[in-house]
């Protein structure tokens, strides 16, 4: 298991149906949210560690 860098999940790499390369490694997310967050900031992420799950604001008027 590996830790989701956006919302500290446990992920089974082996299973994780997202996940990104930056800087050569891979990193594995709970969901398409966490890795979008990711891929927006990943230096924040790097620098910070989870931060818990990110706010879905979409669909919101």
């Amino acid at each position: 298991m590996v830790i989701d860098p956006v919302c500290g999940m446990e992920v089974d790499p082996a299973t994780a149906k997202y996940k990104t390369l930056y800087r050569g490694k891979v990193f594995y997310f709970c969901s398409h949210m966490c890795k979008e967050e990711f891929e927006r900031r990943p230096e924040f992420y790097l620098q910070h560690g989870p931060q818990g799950m990110p706010i879905n604001d979409r669909g919101k008027s």
